[in-house]
């Protein structure tokens, strides 16, 4: 009857002539009829092949009315025998009307086969059957991308529909969930009679999309329109004041839902979201004492206090709220693991993902990617790889997102041909996998192959503000100055970017490195914002002996910066020191020893089977200092033996530079 198909069809006049059905329910058939009566009462599939059985001897089944009952029965009431409906529609509905048309459209747009509600419209206006504002809202829910949607909105239009508050919301909301806030805001701002549903929709769904202010700008017009609001104003407020970090705002709403008797025992979605907020407004406190009054909790209310903890680096009352839930998900678990993964802390991580396994929770790629990022810090390059081998064999979607922290992974741990060969096999590109080999290009002084690839990537995506701080980087370490000059140049004109502190302090050290210290000054003078402790410290260590007057400017406007701090005091001492002028060395020692300010030690790190082994100078303190000492002075000894070793290197070839 109907051809499949995805897309819709313009509308086509409809004929005037139509064939009507010789059905009458008031004079022929009504639901007091048995074998109506029987189906009303149906509860199984087996049963409703028997009564459709009855009603086929009955020649029921070519009318019109039990035919929409049936198709009601296998489509809406039990919808696991959809199947059946349109087999039922196909061959034994010659004349459907348009309440059959709605009831299977609204059921294939909320299961599985929703591309068939467009098929089925198609087939609806083939029969010249004019659609009405149900059909519509049931084709939008059925809507996947916004390309079908716009063709609804254009039906609607055209079949004089849109007067209908209902149909029109729907319209915002579909445009909304698929980006297109200046469309949604169109229809918004064009709606005769807007209700307090369409504030709402438009308030949750900006709050939802991050545009806090926009969505708070929303519930003012609502106000000064005179419309209450209700609980899901409340709740997208709720969002807004937790992105904004707006506690007054909040602890408002927080009031108002309380002085309505919207008690969060009885409405737990308002009792989460207030959570929430309190834990993006790093109010753990507060959070912890209304979740100790909530009489009813889920998961979600656990997850939400435990990423609070996790936020503020308290991980013992994490573990305490792991321990203690109720049932654990996907959730608890990549909270508590992405916790770990700030602290570096990579034999717990390891730990909790075979405990995860072991509880049947399979990891997905947020859990890789904390895992990835945890050995990327340490430098744990075996590790990497057998995590980057666990999600291979797990079949973990390696996304854009996760091959993001694969190539920083590799390119952190030395192997950055490694980190090229991830880029290559990757399906979804986006800004963030450029920037990412782009950077680790730069971090090993691969100049020339950053350069290519910053170039390539605009013939599909354009560079974002990281991606030039990468490309300046690359360029400073390889002392590009002319192509980091150009770059830093052409940013506004070329890529719509303002340049930031990041990208001027990009500048200053591309100068300094080469040599050009008063140009750089000159940038940070001309600069439209106060240069940071970073910058001044570049200058300060490009000096040395060579320009006193800049390295005495460089060296007071860093103190000023941060006086507390032993760097900047340290390079000044070392200046002086090896300018011969050993007096004013001492004396910068002295003024940080009066400050109580002492220098860091340093220390060599090396990690053995993920875990880390730290070492000063002259440390007796480790457990095997003993057998370290003989090793190293075994090593010492034969080093002596062959003083004439050399150790060769070359860089392989990564990239057609």
């Amino acid at each position: 009857m109907y051809r499949h198909g995805r897309g819709l069809r313009f509308l086509t006049s409809a004929s005037a002539t139509q064939k009507k059905t010789t059905w009458d329910p008031i004079s022929s058939l009504t639901l007091n009829h048995p074998t109506l009566i029987l189906l009303e009462k149906c509860n199984s599939r087996r049963h409703f092949k028997q009564i459709l059985a009855q009603m086929m001897r009955n020649n029921l089944t070519s009318q019109t009315f039990p035919m929409s009952r049936l198709l009601y029965f296998s489509a809406i009431s039990h919808a696991e025998n959809l199947d059946l409906g349109y087999l039922l529609l196909n061959y034994f509905t010659p004349n459907p009307n348009l309440y059959i048309y709605n009831t299977m459209i609204s059921a294939s747009s909320s299961s599985s086969f929703s591309n068939q509600s467009f098929a089925l419209y198609n087939s609806m206006l083939r029969s010249s059957i004019y659609p009405d504002k149900h059909t519509l809202v049931y084709l939008l829910q059925a809507c996947g991308c916004l390309s079908i949607g716009k063709q609804i909105h254009s039906h609607a239009i055209v079949t004089g529909l849109c007067s209908y508050a209902y149909l029109l919301n729907s319209l915002i909301k579909m445009y909304m969930e698929n980006g297109d806030m200046g469309c949604a805001r169109n229809v918004f701002e064009q709606m005769p009679d807007p209700d307090t549903v369409s504030f709402n929709i438009m308030l949750v769904e900006y709050a939802k999309k991050g545009r806090s202010l926009e969505s708070v700008g929303i519930f003012r017009e609502m106000m000064r329109l005179g419309f209450e609001p209700d609980g899901f104003t409340m709740l997208g407020l709720l969002i807004s004041s937790g992105h904004l970090g707006d506690l007054r705002l909040g602890k408002s709403i927080h009031a108002w839902i309380e002085r309505r008797g919207c008690l969060l025992a009885s409405n737990l979605i308002l009792g989460n979201a207030i959570l929430d907020m309190y834990v993006k407004c790093e109010k753990i406190g507060l959070a912890g004492t209304l979740f100790g009054l909530q009489k009813e909790t889920d998961a979600i209310s656990w997850n939400t206090m435990m990423a609070g903890y996790v936020k503020i680096g308290n991980l013992d009352l994490a573990c305490d709220f792991f321990d203690k839930m109720p049932k654990r998900d996907l959730v608890s678990w990549n909270s508590l693991i992405a916790g770990y993964a700030r602290t570096g802390d990579y034999m717990t991580l390891r730990r909790l993902i075979h405990e995860m396994l072991a509880e049947n929770v399979r990891p997905d790629e947020v859990s890789m990617i904390n895992l990835v990022s945890a050995t990327a810090e340490v430098g744990l390059l075996d590790q990497g790889k057998q995590v980057h081998g666990w999600a291979v064999r797990m079949l973990v979607k390696i996304n854009a997102f996760l091959s993001s922290a694969l190539i920083d992974m590799y390119s952190k741990c030395g192997n950055v041909e490694t980190a090229f060969k991830v880029f290559n096999r990757v399906t979804e590109m986006d800004v963030a996998v450029w920037t990412t080999m782009i950077s680790g290009f730069a971090f090993h002084g691969y100049g020339n192959c950053a350069l290519d690839m910053f170039f390539e990537m605009q013939m599909y995506v354009m560079p974002n503000h990281v991606t030039l701080v990468a490309i300046l980087t690359a360029c400073s370490h390889s002392g590009f100055v002319d192509e980091g000059l150009n770059i830093f140049r052409s940013m506004k004109d070329r890529y719509n970017i303002e340049p930031r502190l990041e990208h001027y302090g990009c500048l200053v050290d591309l100068l300094v490195r080469s040599g050009k210290v008063e140009d750089a000054i000159n940038v940070i003078e001309k600069m439209p914002m106060k240069p940071s402790q970073s910058i001044w410290g570049s200058v300060l260590g490009a000096c040395r002996t060579k320009n006193m007057e800049i390295a005495k400017l460089a060296s007071a406007e860093l103190l000023k910066l941060e006086p507390e701090e032993e760097g900047g005091y340290i390079l000044l001492s070392n200046m002086y020191a090896s300018c011969g002028k050993w007096r004013h060395s001492d004396k910068i020692r002295e003024i940080m020893d009066s400050q109580g300010i002492k220098k860091t030690a340093g220390s060599s790190c090396l990690a053995i089977n993920g875990v880390e082994h730290e070492f000063l100078a002259a440390d007796k303190s480790h457990l095997k200092w003993k057998d370290l000492r003989s090793i190293l002075l075994c090593l010492r000894s034969q080093m002596k033996m062959n003083d004439n070793f050399s150790v060769e290197f070359s860089y392989p070839q990564l990239y057609s530079c």
